[in-house]
């Protein structure tokens, strides 16, 4: 039996409900069924993607591994069908969300140059969860939206998703005084003593894929202070604390930021819009916008362009 795509969408259906018999029941089938075709796909990949615990079932390791791919190749395969109805509403304007990223200050000059004539409205926001939300409910038609590897958010229809990138690391920024600082890269195991600042938009994941990287690296991040995402650099300048950040982001005056040696936090990069509202051509005119003002943006930290060179197979695809 070979892998198609009823069981990626089993298995994201049973991290989603985290329940077996629940997404048996979305997926119109017993649960007896179900957990016979989970332990078929468990088989196939060689080890338990779900663990039982007292709510339900967790993904595994492993599972979330699985998971976050089964949902790339789901968007991907949903995007293209969707695409091919073209119910575009050109005349109106484009509401676009996007996560705190460095690149928020090229995307409505990319985007708009993409879409000539059409105003571009934008909403920054952290949290992956709040602007899923948005893009639900209608308050956005389209956002730009990174997730950690692991901790991905799920999308309903009509919202379907593009990936942008598919896969890219996590930086640390440190005071530039800190003696780490001088170092090429960091080890996450080296950080075990300091004062660790909350990531932005926690609801969504961010704060439990920092505990389980360092948990991985043999301790527990003493998480101290909870701070507003352009806030954070301040209390690392003063040498108050460290923090995760996006690896494009500039670096403030008195802050270094360095890659995290084996990459042990990655996240990606997507494009999610409601099809419902763009059109074939517009979807792919908001993509286009939305790679060249990420890329605006390689330079701002070498330490990444370094990266990204070295990482073809993560850039966008055309």
């Amino acid at each position: 039996m070979d892998l198609d795509l009823r069981h990626l969408r089993m298995i994201c259906a049973i991290a989603e409900a985290g329940s077996i018999t629940k997404a048996a029941a979305r997926l119109g089938l017993s649960q007896p069924a179900m957990t016979t075709r989970l332990h078929q796909v468990e088989e196939m990949i060689g080890g338990r993607l779900f663990a039982r615990s007292h709510t339900g079932v967790e993904p595994t390791r492993l599972g979330r591994q699985v998971i976050s791919r089964a949902r790339i190749a789901l968007s991907e395969i949903d995007a293209l069908f969707g695409d091919l109805r073209d119910a575009d509403p050109a005349a109106t304007g484009l509401r676009l969300g996007c996560s705190h990223l460095a690149c928020v200050a090229s995307v409505v000059d990319r985007v708009g140059a993409a879409l000539p004539g059409r105003p571009i409205s934008l909403s920054i926001e952290p949290s992956t969860v709040l602007l899923a939300d948005a893009l639900t409910r209608g308050l956005l038609d389209a956002a730009l939206i990174g997730m950690i590897e692991g901790f991905e958010v799920a999308f309903t229809a009509p919202v379907v998703t593009r990936t942008v990138l598919p896969r890219y690391p996590i930086f640390v920024a440190l005071s530039a005084a800190h003696p780490l600082a001088g170092q090429a890269e960091v080890r996450l195991s080296d950080l075990r003593d300091e004062r660790w600042i909350s990531p932005p938009g926690a609801d969504d994941g961010s704060l439990a894929a920092l505990r389980a990287c360092c948990r991985a690296a043999g301790f527990e991040p003493d998480v101290r202070y909870d701070a507003p995402s352009g806030a954070g650099h301040m209390l690392v300048s003063a040498g108050h604390g460290v923090r995760l950040v996006d690896p494009t982001s500039p670096v403030p005056e008195g802050v270094a930021v360095r890659p995290l040696a084996g990459d042990p936090q990655v996240a990606r990069l997507v494009m999610a819009w409601r099809r419902d509202r763009l059109g074939m051509q517009t979807a792919a005119a908001v993509y286009q916008g939305l790679t060249a003002a990420f890329q605006d943006h390689l330079d701002d930290n070498p330490a990444f362009r370094k990266w990204w060179d070295a990482h073809p197979e993560t850039h966008p695809l055309p």
